[in-house]
């Protein structure tokens, strides 16, 4: 900053008033240099958004942001179609198990450790198929769970899960998971939020849950305030530190205690687009009336002569106008028709609406051509969107199995090796052994391909070249474990083999060969098998014959 006149008298009075003036200066025009920052331009002047914690900031907001994402789930197409993607793609049929133990850390051989792997993945299924043995509610299985869980978090911003030891007869594991509805996680005896108690949820020094304030009733239901009660639960045992609440939410800001719904930056937008349709429909349906409006001098309406008597033209009998194939209608002297005509349909409505849905997409990272399920560019065109869409339904995927899936997991193996139906040695008594038996992975159900047979090409290409695995491709191409695949194939083989079914396969010289390594019978040409015909004598000049090689 160059000293302006003023500058320099104050500096000549005050030469640290000077310099003090001159470094204000230099700093208001360092601020003004972001025109997103400035206060000064009349495109920002009144823009002046509250910078609040992530508490503040969703303290008031949150209810009804939950409350109209539910709203349009129940009322708006757009917003329902979105959700059922992302839960379809995402979780679809369910994270499905596939213990994957650090064999090397617990000292275990490779079939040792498959063994393990195994019998442990037979005890979940025994304990994730059955509704009654890991649902508290007894209604959904595992699979079921995790579907419910992740919508619920997604339409009502989080959810929350309880892990209660619930007996029952015929179940051999007491675990079960209990689902939470937002609403219910309320501050006790409907204290106002604080600092360490917000939204339910008693925060320690470091912002870690201490316990949970939930409500036994819905807040939304027949009972007054008077009647509610809570029950107060600690985030982890004290004696044991076994996980007692699950919290499933997105977390955006450091800090931030409770989650938004998936649909909080659009919300808005879908709503005035559903309202903004809504008329267009009931324009177009006006249109498709073909109302006719009569406009009469006399004032007693059409069919009534300018004597108030009743006409008597057939086409005129009755309060309606009959149109029919060259019917003449007799209209009263004064009297005129004209007809309703709203321009409808829109030609501009189909480019507006897809210009908001773009945005709405861009928002929920979800590409156009996924939002409104229509594919109407090319190959390429389509398989990037989809691929777009995937690499976001991946992230959800992961999201849910390290927030959700694994706890539970843990939760039942804790279970598990505690009543002895799994073996795991040092399990409770070294962090880094049970760690290594708590590894696992959860497959769900694959991308889809537009065109197989080029995914299948590309598949072979990378394992030629060793850029993959069969376990990777298989589990990436149909969702399926690798030895499950090769397992069911070498059984497959046998039986075909034994059924002597399988055909002969032709070697090189596209000689057939019986795959058994056995010489097929009455096969021309095969090992131990006379050629066709016999051998023609040979013509023209004697001369020395040369010698035949003998049959390979």
């Amino acid at each position: 900053m160059k000293p302006t006149l003023l500058d320099k008298v104050v500096a000549y009075v005050s030469p640290e008033a000077g310099v003090a003036r001159l470094k204000a200066r230099t700093q208001m025009a360092i601020a003004g240099a972001w025109a997103g920052g400035s206060l000064t331009r009349l495109q920002t002047a009144n823009w002046v958004p509250f910078g609040g914690s992530p508490e503040t900031d969703s303290m008031i907001d949150r209810r009804w942001l939950r409350n109209r994402s539910r709203d349009l789930q129940r009322n708006n197409p757009l917003a329902r179609g979105a959700i059922n993607t992302v839960v379809t793609s995402a979780v679809g049929t369910g994270l499905v198990l596939r213990s994957r133990i650090d064999a090397e850390a617990l000292g275990l051989s490779p079939e040792a450790a498959q063994k393990w792997q195994r019998h442990t993945e037979r005890e979940f299924s025994l304990w994730a198929d059955n509704p009654r043995a890991c649902d508290a509610e007894a209604t959904l299985d595992w699979f079921g769970l995790q579907s419910l869980a992740f919508r619920s978090a997604l339409e009502s911003g989080d959810t929350f899960a309880a892990l209660p030891m619930v007996p029952r007869v015929g179940c051999p594991y007491d675990t079960k998971v209990q689902l939470i509805e937002a609403d219910r996680l309320v501050n006790n005896k409907l204290i106002a939020d604080t600092i360490d108690l917000f939204g339910g949820i008693k925060r320690g020094k470091f912002g870690e849950p201490i316990e949970y304030h939930i409500l036994r009733q819905h807040p939304g239901g027949m009972l007054s305030p008077g009647s509610f009660t809570w029950d107060i639960v600690p985030a982890f045992g004290r004696r044991t530190g076994r996980r007692n609440i699950i919290h499933l939410y997105d977390k955006l800001r450091p800090g931030q205690p409770r989650g938004l719904p998936y649909l909080s930056p659009v919300i808005e937008t879908l709503k005035q687009l559903g309202d903004y349709t809504d008329g267009e429909l009931r324009a177009a349906l006006v249109s498709s009336m073909f109302t006719v409006f009569v406009k009469s001098e006399s004032g007693f309406g059409l069919g009534v002569g300018s004597d108030g008597n009743q006409a008597t033209s057939p086409a005129q009998t009755g309060d309606n106008l009959r149109l029919g194939s060259g019917a003449i209608v007799d209209l009263n002297p004064g009297d005129d028709v004209s007809f309703a005509n709203p321009g409808r349909p829109n030609t501009a409505f189909d480019p507006f609406v897809q210009a908001l849905l773009r945005q709405i997409g861009s928002a929920l990272e979800l590409p156009f051509e996924i939002l409104i399920k229509h594919f109407s560019s090319s190959y390429s065109a389509s398989r990037a969107a989809l691929l777009d869409a995937w690499r976001f339904y991946k992230g959800r995927r992961a999201w849910l199995a390290a927030m959700f899936c694994s706890p539970v997991y843990e939760a039942w193996l804790d279970e598990a090796v505690a009543s002895g139906r799994i073996d795991a040695e040092g399990y409770f008594d070294d962090p880094e052994r049970r760690a290594a038996y708590l590894r696992a992975e959860w497959i769900g159900d694959t991308q889809g391909q537009i065109d197989p047979l080029k995914e299948a090409m590309a598949a072979e290409k990378r394992l030629a070249l060793v850029l993959t695995s069969y376990a990777d491709e298989t589990t990436q191409l149909t969702g399926q474990d690798w030895r499950d695949v090769v397992a069911a194939r070498a059984a497959e083989e046998k039986e075909l083999t034994d059924a002597k079914l399988r055909p002969l396969l032709p070697d090189a010289k596209g000689v057939p060969v019986d795959p058994n390594g056995e010489p097929p019978q009455g096969v021309p040409g095969a090992p131990g098998q006379p050629t066709q015909g016999p051998a023609k004598p040979a013509q023209g000049p004697t001369k020395p014959a040369a010698p035949t090689a003998p049959n390979k």
